[in-house]
């Protein structure tokens, strides 16, 4: 009876309550439902960061471009904040309790996009949206590791970026047909729904050995594992804990270690070439990017297609990619999505710079976006992230997700910036090939640099980045990936 009552400690146990009843082994299983739970409040993120895709239109004549661009990348201003914050505090309050703080910004911000009435206002909004999703990136990753069986954590990573674009798809159906401020409030449903589910989630428990609660941390490990006897998880986990406060993790170590530096140097090239293949400005300016390819099909229905297309394969890439490596469909993946891009400026050169008429072509675009979408989520839309929760060790941890946060706000402000101006003043045929250039340039950065980390324990990853001569180390692990 007493373990019964346990296996149904409140609400907090639901999934394992379930699979008990229903004489199902929830060793796998439960991680992977409970990452559903985690996991949505990238769906908020995802809602805010695609909303100006099918909303800038709606603004036109209320807001110039300049300021519909700077609406569109705000977010990005605002994460860098978040970032910083959620560093901090994810040890101090805790995962779980990040999480569900960053739900509160999330709502306020879809609230004020329902019922501002200004510019200044809008952009407030936005910026209190990217400090939520700040918070929410610096903390989920953290969460979902902790939590996790080594042997479904490509699952569990490429989780993350499924309902973040599941997000951006919902706000484009959504935003395509109803006016801003209804969109918003529908929308601001999906904060709270995430706030009342999660709140029934219990914190991981590396956290809670942390703050030496160490009977909430046994029964917070029998919930995720499944399982009643976890001393011998519980004791290796404390152990951990022991190292990782005698580190005493502090930013410089991130830069000064040299096995941190190496990290952060694949972190950056695989983050960075993420977004210089031009992703997020695709994403902000998805319905304007369809309505200058012609009639064939309408925005918005091209928009929702191209999305949810993205969401399907990055499901896929999720459940192959412990099978197949991270390298492989990193190359595949940047190699393709190079090729497609570079299709789409040559049909906007001719349109924009020449006087052949191509309105009998415009299909070719729209395939070659169909063909960009699909290569790119294969591999680059969610292993960059999964990267980051693999390669740094505990102790910097936290400091990497929040600087990589940082690094990728910076950079996806600039190429979205870059993108606004360039097709104002020159054609989108320029930043087409300028994003295409730099998928080439990325090809060979992830052939010479990025590591194999499929298969391995996360001290095998470090064991990598740590060896006396990182080339050699690193040619290593790409022939020979089961090592």
């Amino acid at each position: 009876m007493t373990i019964k009552l346990e296996m149904m400690w409140g609400c907090k146990n639901l999934f394992q309550y379930l699979a008990m009843v229903s004489g199902k082994s929830p060793t796998r299983e439960e991680p992977m439902a409970k990452s559903v739970l985690g996991t949505f409040s990238t769906i908020c993120s995802g809602m805010h960061y695609g909303w100006p895709s099918p909303s800038l239109p709606k603004l036109e004549g209320w807001v110039d471009n300049e300021e519909g661009s700077w609406m569109a990348v705000m977010p990005l201003v605002g994460a860098v904040c978040g970032s910083l914050c959620g560093a901090y505090i994810v040890d101090i309050i805790g995962r779980k309790k990040t999480l569900l703080f960053a739900m509160f910004p999330f709502f306020t911000a879809w609230m004020l996009v329902a019922y501002g009435k200004s510019f200044a206002v809008l952009m407030v909004a936005r910026l209190l949206a990217g400090i939520a999703d700040g918070l929410t990136f610096t903390a989920l990753p953290i969460y979902l590791g902790e939590i996790s069986d080594p042997k479904i954590r490509g699952l569990l990573g490429s989780s993350v970026s499924v309902t973040w674009i599941f997000g951006i798809m919902l706000i484009n159906a959504i935003g395509s047909y109803l006016e801003i401020s209804l969109t918003a409030l529908i929308s601001s449903a999906f904060p709270a729904l995430c706030f009342v589910t999660f709140i029934w989630m219990p914190e991981t428990p590396y956290f809670l050995l942390m703050k030496g609660q160490e009977s909430e941390a046994r029964r917070s490990l029998r919930i995720f594992n499944g399982k009643q006897e976890v001393e011998r998880e519980l004791e290796v986990m404390a152990e951990e804990v022991k190292e990782h406060n005698a580190s005493n993790g502090k930013w410089l170590n991130l830069f000064v270690v040299p096995s941190n530096r190496k990290a952060l140097y694949v972190m950056m090239g695989t983050r960075g070439f993420q977004q210089l293949a031009g992703v997020s400005a695709i994403t902000f300016y998805a319905y304007s990017i369809f309505d200058n390819v012609g009639d064939l099909v309408s925005p918005s229905v091209a928009s929702i297609i191209y999305f949810t297309i993205q969401v399907v394969v990055c499901t896929c890439c999720s459940v192959i990619v412990d099978r197949t490596g991270r390298r492989p469909l990193l190359i595949i993946s940047i190699t393709g999505s190079g090729i497609a891009l570079l299709v789409k400026a040559i049909y906007f050169l001719i349109k924009e710079e020449t006087e052949i008429d191509v309105d009998d072509y415009s299909v070719i675009p729209i395939i070659a976006m169909i063909a960009f979408v699909l290569i790119f989520s294969i591999g680059m839309q969610s292993i960059p992230i999964l990267l980051l929760g693999e390669i740094f060790p505990t102790d910097v941890k936290a400091f990497a997700v929040c600087f990589a946060d940082i690094y990728f706000s910076l950079v996806a402000t600039i190429v979205s910036k870059f993108f606004q101006i360039t097709k104002d003043n020159y054609g989108l045929h320029v930043p087409f090939f300028a994003f295409s250039g730099f998928c080439f340039l990325g090809l060979l950065f992830m052939y010479h640099v990025v590591p194999e980390t499929n298969g391995k324990t996360l001290e095998e990853i470090q064991q990598c980045f740590r060896g006396k001569d990182s080339k050699e180390t690193t040619e290593e692990y790409r022939k020979n990936p089961e090592i």
